[in-house]
C-alpha cells in the first residue's frame, strides 16, 4: 500500500511529527513565499502521483492562511494525488451560522462550500457548532468531528487539587457536565449575556460552599477572553481560590492572554490545536484516531 505523505502548511510543524508516525505516513514539504505584489507562490518539494496527501493547516487567523491551503490542496490533484484530504485541529468560520441582521454574509457556509470543492474528507476537533447540528448540514465532504473533553478531563484530574468546573453559559452546560463527570468534580455554569464582542454581562451562581475547591473555567474556544476575566473578578470576590482557564482552543486575541493572567488567573491550559505558550493538552494522538481511516481505505 502506498504511503500517505502528510503536508503540513507553515506553521503546523508542531504536530507533524507525531502524526506522520501516527498515521505511518511520511512529511512532505511545501515550500511557500510571496511575491513581491503579496500574492502566494507555492511548490511541493515531493511527487504527488498515486499518493494520499493530507494536508495539516489549522485556521486561527484564517485568512491569512486559508488562500494557501486551498492553492495546496487544487495543485495536489492537479499533480494526480490518489486523494487530498484535510487535518484542521482548528476550523475557522463556523461562528456566523445565521443572518442576523439584513445583508450579513453567513460565512460558514461560504467558506465550507468554498473548502468542500477542494478536498476530499475533512477531520477537525471540537468546531464551534452553535445552530448547526454537524459539519454536513454545510460540507459537501466526508467529516469526522473529535472531541477533547476526555483529554481536557484526564489533564485538570492531573493537575488540578479538588477542581470545581465552571462552565460558560448554559448552552455548554451538557459538554461541562461531561468534563466534570469525567474529572470525578462538580460543576456550576454561568449565566452570560453578551452584548458585542468585548461586552459580557456575567451572572454567577452561589459559589459560597465551593470554598476549598479550585475553580477552573472551561470553555471551548477563548478568544477575547472578556468571559473568563470577568468571572475571575466574581469568583475573587466570592473568595475562591485562584482560577484555572481550560479552554480546547486557544485562539487568544491581541493581548488576551496577558490580560487573563493579569486578572488573576493561576494558569491557563489549552490544547494544542493553536500553537500557543499555553499549549498543556496534546491532541495528537486524537487528530491520528480521526485520520486514519481516511488515509488506510
Amino acid at each position: 500500500m502506498t504511503r500517505p505523505l502528510l503536508c503540513p502548511l507553515p506553521g503546523n510543524e508542531h504536530l507533524a511529527r507525531g502524526l506522520a508516525d501516527a498515521l505511518g505516513a511520511d512529511i512532505g514539504q511545501i515550500a511557500l513565499r510571496r511575491f513581491p505584489d503579496g500574492e502566494t507562490w507555492l511548490r511541493y518539494e515531493q511527487p504527488l502521483a498515486g499518493r494520499p496527501i493530507v494536508l495539516l493547516c489549522t485556521l486561527d487567523r484564517p485568512d491569512d492562511k486559508v488562500l494557501p491551503l486551498l492553492f495546496a490542496a487544487a495543485t495536489a490533484r492537479e499533480l494526480r494525488a490518489a486523494s487530498v484530504g484535510l487535518i484542521a485541529p482548528y476550523l475557522a468560520y463556523m461562528r456566523q451560522d445565521r443572518r442576523f441582521q439584513e445583508g450579513e454574509a453567513v460565512t460558514s457556509r461560504t467558506f465550507a462550500k468554498i473548502l468542500s470543492s477542494h478536498i476530499d474528507w475533512l477531520v477537525t476537533v471540537d468546531p464551534h457548532l452553535h445552530r448547526y447540528g454537524s459539519l454536513a448540514e454545510i460540507y459537501g465532504v466526508e467529516t469526522r468531528v473529535l472531541h477533547a473533553a476526555p483529554l481536557i478531563s484526564d489533564w485538570i484530574s492531573s493537575h488540578v487539587e479538588n477542581p470545581l468546573l465552571v462552565g460558560p453559559d448554559s448552552e455548554s452546560e451538557q459538554w461541562v457536565a461531561a468534563v466534570a463527570r469525567e474529572a470525578n468534580a462538580p460543576h456550576v455554569v454561568l449565566q452570560k449575556t453578551r452584548h458585542g464582542d468585548r461586552d459580557v454581562e456575567i451572572s454567577v451562581p452561589d459559589v459560597a460552599r465551593w470554598r476549598g475547591h479550585t475553580p477552573v473555567l472551561v470553555d471551548d474556544i477563548v478568544s477575547t477572553a472578556r468571559t473568563m476575566i470577568e468571572t475571575l473578578g466574581h469568583l475573587q470576590r466570592e473568595g475562591l481560590r485562584a482560577p484555572v482557564c481550560v479552554a480546547v482552543h486557544g485562539v487568544f486575541a491581541g493581548q488576551a492572554y496577558e490580560e487573563l493572567l493579569a486578572a488573576g488567573a493561576a494558569r491557563v491550559a489549552t490544547t494544542n490545536t493553536i500553537p500557543h505558550v499555553s499549549n498543556a493538552i496534546d491532541v495528537t494522538k486524537l487528530l491520528a484516531e480521526g485520520a486514519r481511516a481516511f488515509v488506510t481505505g
